[in-house]
């Protein structure tokens, strides 16, 4: 099957969740207008949503690993298909929280398990390339919420509903199309080598402790550090940007939303730009550069000041620092870094850290801004130094790939069945 083909009806889970943000806030707003929904209440389903994603990142990675990559991202398109639903055919507060829960945690347990599947039919030569597009299908999802709002968000409640509705629809479209995808090929060699008792590494390593034992202990830490840091300067910028215009430099909402559109062209840019390199030797030299870029988003309107001129340069930096040495990266190394029973483990454990940390922040992220702009930005750039640097410590002599080693012998494991006689 088309490789490319896969990553497009893979790669939804990327659209779907930053729909799902993006159009759920969007969604409630209206529903307040409309049906009365209290600011109380969107804390809460705002709330859900975001910690009903970390679970789900961190469930659905480790049952993806246990029963295969297809059985889960087609349960996760249905448990989205079933929350949109009732996000837009109820109106009570219990009916709308349990229809949070279930798109939450149907797209938290979709990633880890959907990027696996994409790695798993790529090579080496177009892996990255492959990965790559799930970002520009990121940014692809809020553009999807944005575009559907400026057109129905006049509507009332209707419009609230055509915007959860949108989410469902998608879903139930990528469900239907997953079910002519086959099982990943590396994952039932993998499954079937384990129950035979082949003493490879991607048959033997396979539990969760494995996680936190060399070789893969080193980029499991880098990792959590790399991304749950890197991604509080994203999830800020994301979720608080027009926040950010409207009380602290004073412009108009409008404006913000003019501002966040040219952001996203450049993103779709940068993760252009990103597929195009991170499968050569100058992946390693971009991050680099895009991790001093990263630095200086935080930096300049920290030193600085907060005013026009200074957030737009920091968000051109944001863009391409961003499309360098965050997401798009990080998805590769996880990847590459762990083999094939412990893949979706790996990537759902760091998801999901890194989703917590956000929601920790973002708790205090409104006050921050309100009373010391300043002291948040120089925050972000500390948190951003360390995940960082991290980083460049953990790759910049390169890493095992385990495409390439686990079909072999574990020694370790092998060894020690020598002494149990098995």
């Amino acid at each position: 099957m088309n490789p490319w083909w896969i990553t497009i009806v893979c790669g939804m889970a990327s659209f779907i969740d930053a729909c799902a943000i993006i159009g759920s806030g969007i969604a409630l707003v209206i529903y307040q207008h409309s049906i009365g929904t209290t600011p109380e209440q969107i804390g809460i389903f705002s709330s859900a949503l975001i910690l009903c994603i970390a679970i789900g990142a961190l469930v659905g990675g480790r049952l993806g690993d246990r029963y295969g990559r297809r059985s889960v991202f087609i349960v996760t398109m249905a448990m989205i298909v079933i929350g949109s639903a009732m996000l837009s055919l109820m109106s009570s507060f219990s009916r709308l929280l349990i229809g949070m829960v279930f798109v939450g945690l149907g797209a938290g347990a979709d990633l880890p398990v959907s990027l696996a599947a994409i790695a798993e039919i790529a090579t080496n030569e177009n892996r990255g390339k492959l990965l790559g597009f799930s970002q520009i299908m990121w940014i692809f999802g809020i553009e999807s919420a944005l575009v559907c709002s400026a057109i129905v968000g006049d509507f009332g409640r209707i419009g609230g509903q055509i915007m959860f509705g949108q989410i469902g629809v998608f879903a139930f479209i990528t469900m239907i199309l997953r079910m002519g995808i086959p099982e990943s090929d590396r994952w039932k060699t993998a499954h079937s080598e384990r129950i035979a008792g082949a003493h490879t590494v991607q048959a033997r390593r396979a539990a969760i402790k494995d996680l936190i034992k060399v070789p893969f202990l080193k980029p499991f830490i880098v990792l959590l550090i790399f991304y749950s840091c890197t991604n509080l300067v994203a999830n800020t910028n994301g979720q608080f940007g027009t926040y950010l215009w409207v009380n602290v430099v004073g412009k108009s909402v409008p404006f913000a939303s003019t501002i966040g559109q040219l952001g996203l062209v450049i993103g779709v840019i940068c993760a252009y730009w990103f597929m195009r390199i991170c499968d050569t030797p100058k992946r390693f030299p971009y991050f680099q550069m895009g991790a001093v870029a990263l630095l200086l988003t935080c930096l300049i309107p920290a030193i600085l000041g907060f005013s026009t001129i200074t957030l737009i340069i920091s968000g051109l930096f944001g863009g391409f620092g961003l499309g360098f040495a965050f997401e798009g990266i990080m998805k590769l190394w996880t990847q590459e870094s762990f083999p094939t029973l412990l893949r979706t483990t790996g990537q759902g454990t760091i998801i999901t850290v890194a989703r917590i940390f956000a929601a920790i922040l973002a708790k205090y992220t409104p006050r921050m801004m309100d009373s010391n702009p300043r002291a948040l930005f120089f925050l972000l750039a500390g948190l951003s130094f360390m995940g960082l640097t991290a980083a460049w410590l953990g790759f910049r002599k390169g890493a095992i790939n385990e495409f390439d080693v686990e079909d072999q012998i574990d020694v370790e494991v092998y060894a020690s069945g020598i002494e149990k006689g098995e």
